[in-house]
């Protein structure tokens, strides 16, 4: 086999591992999604399994003497000249020295998204709980409490009835 061929079915087994798949699915929320999701694991399942056993196995080396009895040691002897004289090219990854600067910011910029996204989260926790107890409250509660928690709100109409604006 190739070392190419088994690099990148070892690149792409460790890739495998790596992925926390569990993880991924716990964050999805509607069923088109899992859907999705599953149709990706398991096409990347498929893939990395073609991988692992089309290119991690040696091929088996050829039985020269054998073919030899058979057909004729001066036509096999030009076969085996031939065989053993193709090289087969080295593969030189050119792609991910490009894409590597440009995934490493959207990693970035990810993780930025998501700690804004976890401080919004918790913003709104907090204002959902304000307006469950203001909620529960509201039946017994009084304008002083109220204005008590929001006085940006009794400046205000404090303000219209002193200028006599009465909303028409």
């Amino acid at each position: 086999m190739s070392g190419a061929g088994k690099k990148i079915a070892d690149v792409a087994f460790k890739a495998g591992r790596t992925i926390d798949w569990d993880g991924m699915a716990k964050m999805l929320v509607t069923d088109e999604a899992r859907k999705e999701f599953s149709t990706l694991r398991r096409a990347f399942d498929e893939v990395n399994s073609a991988l692992q056993t089309k290119f991690s196995q040696e091929p088996e080396p050829i039985d020269w003497d054998y073919y030899r009895k058979g057909i004729g040691s001066r036509l096999v002897d030009m076969y085996k000249e031939a065989y053993e004289s193709i090289e087969i090219p080295k593969y030189v990854d050119t792609v991910t020295p490009q894409y590597k600067p440009k995934f490493d910011s959207l990693i970035v910029e990810l993780k930025e998204a998501e700690e804004k996204s976890l401080k919004e989260s918790e913003r709104l926790e907090k204002e959902i709980a304000e307006v469950q107890e203001l909620k529960k409250k509201l039946s017994t509660m009084t304008a002083e409490e109220y204005f008590a928690k929001h006085p940006e709100l009794k400046k205000k109409f404090d303000d219209e009835i002193r200028n006599d604006y009465w909303g028409y």
